[in-house]
């Protein structure tokens, strides 16, 4: 088995390495990097190295040789029709090197999506499917690490937590979850082709349940404020995807329960709060 993986060096593709070297042999890992210098630290562990940058077709078929599985993770380019076309780039190389299995890191539950995003996800999968080659859609969820965009720890200076007035409820997860969940794949693909997952929380969360898990962590009471001039444009974005459906997919797959949402903020609170 020859495990390729594209983006090695991003924050979910590091990750999902790190997970897979406990399943399967350094030896049938290939890292994708976009400078070969990046990749010593894999080098040392076994891992082959190749050079993967997407904007590069040649030396996308260079890295795909041999493959039997390859893991596209989805492109970080904050333009779309860039995005897209870096895609087209992989999955043609894939083509051309006789690729067994492609697994795309898409995102969870697009059909319901109505902005640029879930549209590059779906034509993705598209561009995928008419290959012909065995697919595995992997569906991540949006990450838990939103609430970044919050600015909890002046929530919990204020003992407040502002936010646009709604029923919201996230299905979100941690990268480190996703992780676990996509090695699962990876180190057993021949039952996952042909499949989509949708690697969401089985039980959604609610602001309500954030405040409750920074006072918590923090001793100190954090309420919940309906704020309807609040400009945040987070709430904008997360009003056009579904941040409600739930499956047990990636909790089935990883053999257990998901990160808790009071574990997942933890590394967001500033020491000494």
């Amino acid at each position: 088995m020859s495990i390729v993986i594209t983006g090695a060096n991003g924050q979910l593709g590091s990750l999902i390495i790190q997970q897979l070297l406990q399943k399967v042999s350094p030896h049938e890992i290939t890292a994708c990097v976009r400078h070969l210098e990046t990749g010593k630290h894999y080098e040392a562990q076994g891992i082959t190295v190749r050079l993967g940058d997407y904007d590069q077709p040649d030396s996308l078929e260079q890295s795909f040789a041999g493959a039997s599985q390859l893991l596209l993770i989805s492109s970080s380019h904050p333009d779309d029709t860039i995005r897209i076309r870096q895609h087209t780039h992989i999955i043609e190389a894939a083509k051309k090197c006789k690729v067994e299995h492609i697994l795309y890191t898409s995102f969870a539950f697009s059909e319901a999506g109505s902005i640029p995003l879930s549209h590059l996800h779906l034509a993705t999968e598209h561009a995928i499917r008419t290959t012909g080659i065995p697919y595995t859609f992997l569906r991540n969820a949006l990450y838990t690490d939103f609430v970044k965009t919050l600015d909890l720890n002046a929530a919990i200076a204020k003992g407040a937590l502002n936010i646009y007035p709604g029923e919201w409820k996230f299905n979100t997860v941690t990268r480190w979850d996703l992780a676990r969940g996509i090695a699962a794949v990876l180190s057993g693909p021949d039952r996952h082709k042909n499949k989509k997952y949708e690697f969401v929380s089985s039980s959604p969360w609610t602001f309500s349940d954030l405040t409750a898990a920074l006072t918590e962590l923090t001793g100190r009471s954090v309420s919940l404020r309906h704020d309807p001039q609040i400009k945040n444009w987070i709430f904008g974005f997360l009003g056009k995807i579904d941040t409600r459906s739930t499956s047990d997919d990636l909790e089935q797959l990883i053999g257990g329960p998901l990160t808790t949402l009071k574990e997942s903020i933890r590394p967001f609170i500033s020491k000494g709060k």
